[in-house]
């Protein structure tokens, strides 16, 4: 006798009631994805930030490290664990499109990371990152200005031939991880759970500000307010390929940016 088979119902890309695993199942899954990623990031991001408000000194005179070397003086090696790095941070997404095939839903196809509309995510993505970027910038200096903030150190590699192309592939890296989990997955799971799209959009913003508090409040609140700017977009287009553009690109002009101006211009600090 053939079994019948319930596909998950979708409303948007991503959110809707579930009938093909129990709501036990949707849940211990989430946590275990968050836990393997940006669920972990968030626990040692808010350590970080105790520890930086209980270090004597102020916020700005500390330095929050994002690109830095991992072998001093051994260039190759450094490359190795750069490399390593990046290749498994994006193992969670490898265990998101799993889970996405499982209920034979396209994987990532569902959340819209695919190439079918090249130019529409490619202008979205642009005009997105070129919004968020400027006022970020902003944010960031005005909160590092009150005290609110660490220096933010972009990247701090070796003046060597991998250095940008590190640089780029850590960029696509963190906007790939954070989009198909924080934006994509998380959405999509909390929809079949019966969450409110209210509080769908809060529980993802607040995980994205909460894994950058280690740069301190004002990265906290720039990363909370693109959060739920994220989600609306989101919501309104279908798909996540814009928005891993426009997270790419923010982070790309950040560390180059950063790497070609740091010590040249007196606007941008320095750790």
């Amino acid at each position: 006798m053939q079994s019948e088979v319930h596909p998950v119902a979708e409303s948007l890309p991503g959110e809707g009631p579930s009938g093909a695993l129990s709501r036990r199942t949707l849940r211990s899954e989430t946590l275990i994805v968050l836990a393997l990623s940006l669920g972990a990031s968030a626990v040692s991001a808010l350590i970080s930030f105790v520890g930086a408000l209980t270090k004597p000194g102020g916020l700005k005179d500390q330095a929050a490290n994002l690109n830095s070397s991992q072998a001093p003086g051994r260039p190759w090696l450094d490359l190795a664990w750069q490399l390593f790095g990046i290749a498994t941070a994006l193992v969670p997404v490898v265990l998101v499109a799993h889970l996405l095939l499982r209920e034979h839903v396209g994987g990532l196809r569902a959340l819209g990371l695919d190439r079918r509309r090249p130019g529409f995510d490619l202008g979205w993505g642009v005009v997105v990152a070129a919004g968020i970027g400027g006022s970020g910038l902003l944010l960031y200096l005005g909160a590092r200005a009150a005290g609110a903030n660490l220096t933010v150190v972009p990247e701090s590699l070796p003046d060597v031939w991998w250095k940008f192309p590190v640089l780029i592939a850590s960029a696509v890296q963190n906007s790939v991880v954070e989009e198909v989990i924080v934006l994509g997955y998380l959405l999509r799971r909390l929809g079949q759970l019966g969450w409110s799209p209210t509080a769908a959009l809060l529980a993802s913003s607040l995980l994205r500000g909460s894994y950058h508090l280690y740069q301190g409040i004002g990265g906290f609140v720039g990363n909370v307010a693109m959060g739920a700017l994220f989600v609306l977009i989101y919501r309104r287009c279908g798909r996540i390929t814009p928005l891993i553009i426009a997270h790419a690109t923010i982070d790309l002009v950040a560390f180059t940016g950063y790497a070609l101006l740091a010590g040249r211009v007196d606007w941008l600090p320095t750790g």
